[in-house]
């Protein structure tokens, strides 16, 4: 009786799409095939009785849990979880303790899976310690967050450190035709136009489980799967966004000319249509760096400082938090003062190199510290600008064939008005005989 109450409780409440998809060996993990291959670390803690501890360091849905219970489903071990977000110092040291004695008394071994790691604070983290240092446990730590800045030392210096990247495309569109046809997963019962798996892609953003999540809201509606159904799932609007095709080059083009254009609304709309396509948030924030000092320069030197602390947190916290990050350097690049100086500058000295305006170094600018520079006159006759009033000191820098060049002429814009302004006065005052 209790066995038929308990089967008819798991039918009414089935586990998730993306539980039950879960790969159970590591020939059916899609994706990170740079940590799955002959001799990887992975491979090594699964085909080995000893126990190892490691840190899996990604975005996420990229597989993090999938590979700790492969690993301990694959090996027989007890596979215990701890989340950091709700565990304490208490509920560590419990699960030690039960490792302990699971080993001593039968010789199992136990992967120890703590998720978000880099939540556990120190004393948390150093609980740890004993468990990995003696080897009680197969500790496998999950962390969305750089490692190097959110875990102690002393933990890391004792484990390996897996880097997991986003799922391609076409890893996230193998993981949903898998799903739609595996028994595990809806069994063939649902069909999956090509137009929606598309969509379920470009929604996923690299993360399988997201994937997985928006395609079971889509089963639920419809035994055929439209782009309608899962557009009225997941009450998001398919983009028309293809990020090999026309649509990527036109949109960034728009996103790039707004900014230039100071328009801020009109670049926050490209943004955002990038961001809810799929497209890479690393593409745009190297898109935005790369504006900062193309279109921006010296008219404003702090909005290349924004777009690089965006970039930055691409790195370090990922969608969907960093579009925040991006959307505050789109700002920052489209309300700043123009000035398109320095791409014309280097556009200019590039130009004269490859014509073959190079000449030779002057003498007196030659490295004179290796032995033998002396007697052959290098660096003689130089004068250190610091010993002069106001650290400047005329003397030729540029090549002979060059020294006539004007490679960098500022605007009027911005923070660099008072930039041309010390230009002028240092260039004359370089160039008087």
């Amino acid at each position: 009786m209790d066995s038929l109450f308990d089967s008819a409780a798991e039918e009414a409440t089935p586990q998730p799409l993306a539980v039950r998809m879960r790969p159970r060996t590591l020939d059916e993990v899609i994706g990170q095939r740079h940590l799955l291959g002959p001799g990887t670390p992975l491979r090594r803690l699964v085909e080995s009785e000893a126990p190892m501890s490691l840190f899996l360091w990604g975005p996420p849905g990229t597989g993090k849990t999938t590979l700790a219970y492969v690993v301990s489903n694959v090996t027989k071990r007890r596979f215990v979880e701890i989340s950091a977000v709700s565990a304490g110092v208490k509920e560590v040291r419990s699960a030690i303790d039960a490792a302990r004695r699971e080993l001593g008394m039968t010789g199992r071994q136990t992967v120890l899976f703590v998720d978000e790691v880099h939540r556990f604070n120190k004393a948390q983290q150093d609980a740890l310690l004993p468990a990995v240092e003696n080897r009680w446990v197969t500790f496998i730590g999950a962390t969305t967050e750089n490692p190097f800045f959110s875990v102690i030392s002393p933990l890391l210096s004792r484990s390996l450190l897996l880097t997991l990247e986003s799922l391609s495309d076409d890893d996230v569109r193998a993981v949903l035709r898998r799903a739609v046809s595996d028994p595990r997963g809806l069994g063939g019962r649902n069909t999956l136009a090509p137009e929606a798996l598309d969509h379920l892609v470009r929604l996923a953003g690299g993360d399988a489980r997201r994937s997985l999540t928006y395609l079971e809201a889509a089963a639920l509606l419809a035994d055929d799967i439209t782009v309608e159904v899962v557009e009225k799932a997941v009450d998001k609007a398919a983009v028309r966004y293809d990020r090999q095709g026309d649509q990527h080059y036109d949109v960034i083009s728009a996103f790039i000319k707004s900014m230039r254009g100071s328009d801020a609304d009109a670049a926050l709309h490209y943004l955002a249509r990038m961001i809810e396509a799929g497209e890479d948030p690393r593409f745009i924030a190297r898109r935005i760096v790369i504006f900062a000092s193309e279109d921006v320069g010296l008219a404003d030197p702090t909005c290349l400082q924004t777009a690089v602390a965006a970039a930055q947190a691409v790195q370090l916290i990922g969608l969907p938090e960093a579009q925040i990050n991006l959307a505050h350097a789109v700002i920052h690049c489209a309300t700043a003062p123009k000035s398109n100086a320095v791409v014309k500058a280097i556009g200019a000295a590039i130009d004269d190199v490859r014509k073959g305006l190079i000449g030779q170094v002057p003498g007196h600018l030659r490295d004179a510290h290796y032995p033998g520079a002396a007697k052959l006159g290098h660096g003689e006759g130089y004068k250190y600008p610091h010993d002069f009033e106001h650290g400047l000191v005329r003397q030729d820098y540029a090549p002979e064939q060059v020294r006539a060049r004007r490679y960098y002429q500022p605007t009027r814009h911005g923070a660099e008005a008072p930039v041309a302004e010390r230009w002028a006065k240092i260039r004359d005052f370089l160039r008087k005989s």
